[in-house]
Order: structure tokens, then C-alpha cells, then sequence
């Protein structure tokens, strides 16, 4: 059922209410998600569930088949687009924005153990910018990653402007958070994961890898890369470039990384 917004101060719209400034990141499980897109990975997301709806009035005819698919429970408030801005606090030209909770929050332990024999796994450390984190999950999902873990230093997946960027990819790909001080090498072993640490001053170049059944790679962030306590207990990789150069965007290194690993799974599933 539709419910109509007249008032930006009206108590059942209290969420919405100046989004870039209360980010719901972190307040009990909830989380904005923007545009037609990223609303359809959320209705079918098996790990989130979405709590409610606000959408402009004049985009309600075109959206009519996909709130025909919205469980009966959900409330799909609708306001006009000067309405709309006032109550995200900024001009909302999508005008769609879903409040979801996440339900699935299994610990790095629970997730390893989920994979099947052969499973790609991408483990981040300390990626702290939206825009690159957003990346990543989408070449995950592009690249039929198995999951991803992040340490205690990356900024939240579920924020909005990562599940943006993350084409909704963030809302599909399992992950899980490690507690401060996780013992990464240790853990991936644990799970039989051979562990590839992604470094300028790699031994080895990435097209060399000829990847194990369960394999883990490790992207730090730009700028400091991965602490040396790592690379010391992991196999280092490097993708070699041009002469007077020695680093890519993080997002950017992960899809080249994944690509390789999961065309290297394709080519041996093959034989």
C-alpha cells in the first residue's frame, strides 16, 4: 500500500531525515540504499531485508511492476520531489531510497568454513574510502568471488554511497568483519585458504600464479599496502607495469586479481 508524505517532519519518515549528515551505518543493522537498481539487489538479497520505502510520486507508474514484488508488510511511502529533497536533505534525483536491515551476520569463521572446495576469497585490509570499497564488491560479484573479509580499519560496505558504487553488488556478495588483531594468515589456513598478499615488491608476478582450490587474496590500501607482519606469512604477488610506475587503484588491482584467478578456475575446471 501506498502511504502519502506531505510533511518532511513527519515522524514515520524519521530515518530518511537528512541522510548525508545521520548515517545509519552501524544504527541497529539499518542502512539507505539509492536507485532503481540497487532496490532490485535488495528485494532478493538473501542476506538483508528491506524495512521500508520512499519514492517520488512521478516515479511510481514506472515502478509499478517492481513494488508489485514488495512483500505486503513494507510500508512504500511516496512524496513529491520538493518533499523528497527536503527530507534527505539534498536533491534526490534517483527518487528511490530504501531503508534495509542487514540479517546475515556470520563471523569470519562461519564464512570460510560456507565455501565450496574450490573458492575464491578476497581479504581486505584497512580500505577506508567508499568508492574503492564499492568497486571491489562489484568486481566480486563480477567475478564470481566466494566472499570477503574485511579487518577491523575498512570502512562499512553498507554505507550508501559504497552500495552506489557497488551496483548492489555490496548486498549480494557475502562478507564478514575480523575482530582487531585477527590473525589473517592463521585464519585462512585454518580454512585450507593458500593466501597470495598483493604487494609493488611482490616475489612473484600475477600471471605466474597458478591459484590453489581455496585461494585468498589480500589488497591493503593505497599508500601504506600491507603491513610487513603479513607479507612475511604469505606468498607476495605483484602485477608489473610500466617503468616509472608501481601502483593501481585498489578497486582496479582487484579486478585484474580476480580476473585471473577465476579465468585460471575456469581453464583447470576444463582439463
Amino acid at each position: 500500500m501506498i502511504v502519502p508524505i506531505s510533511d518532511p517532519a513527519d515522524p514515520r519518515i524519521e530515518a530518511y531525515r537528512d541522510i548525508r549528515e545521520r548515517d545509519l551505518v552501524g544504527r541497529q543493522g539499518l542502512f539507505v540504499a539509492e536507485g532503481k537498481v540497487v532496490l532490485e539487489k535488495l528485494l532478493y538479497s538473501p542476506r538483508h531485508r528491506l524495512e521500508s520505502l520512499l519514492i517520488a510520486e512521478h516515479r511510481l507508474p514506472a515502478l509499478s511492476g517492481l513494488l508489485a514484488q514488495v512483500p505486503n508488510d513494507v510500508p512504500v511511502f511516496a512524496a513529491a520531489q520538493p518533499v523528497l529533497d527536503a527530507i534527505a536533505g539534498f536533491p534526490l534525483h534517483r527518487g528511490i531510497l530504501a531503508i534495509g536491515r542487514r540479517t546475515d551476520t556470520a563471523d569470519a569463521d562461519t564464512l570460510l568454513a560456507s565455501p565450496p572446495a574450490e573458492a575464491i576469497v578476497l581479504v581486505l585490509s584497512a580500505i577506508a574510502n567508499h568508492d574503492n570499497m564499492g568497486g571491489i564488491f562489484r568486481n566480486a560479484a563480477a567475478f564470481g568471488a566466494d566472499a570477503l573479509l574485511l579487518d577491523a580499519d575498512c570502512c562499512d560496505p553498507l554505507y550508501r554511497k559504497a552500495i552506489r558504487v557497488s551496483v548492489g553488488a555490496a548486498l549480494l556478495v557475502p562478507y564478514a568483519q575480523m575482530r582487531r588483531g585477527e590473525d589473517v594468515p592463521a585464519l585462512l589456513a585454518r580454512h585450507g585458504f593458500a593466501a597470495l598478499a598483493l604487494s609493488p615488491s611482490g616475489a612473484r608476478t600475477l600471471s605466474e600464479v597458478v591459484p590453489a582450490p581455496r585461494t585468498a587474496a589480500i589488497l591493503g590500501a593505497e599508500g601504506p599496502g600491507l603491513p610487513p607482519s603479513l607479507l612475511e606469512r604469505a606468498e607476495t604477488i605483484r602485477i608489473p607495469m610500466a617503468a616509472g610506475f608501481d601502483s593501481l587503484n585498489v578497486a582496479t588491482t582487484s579486478g585484474i586479481v580476480l580476473h585471473h584467478l577465476a579465468e585460471a578456475r575456469r581453464q583447470y575446471s576444463l582439463r
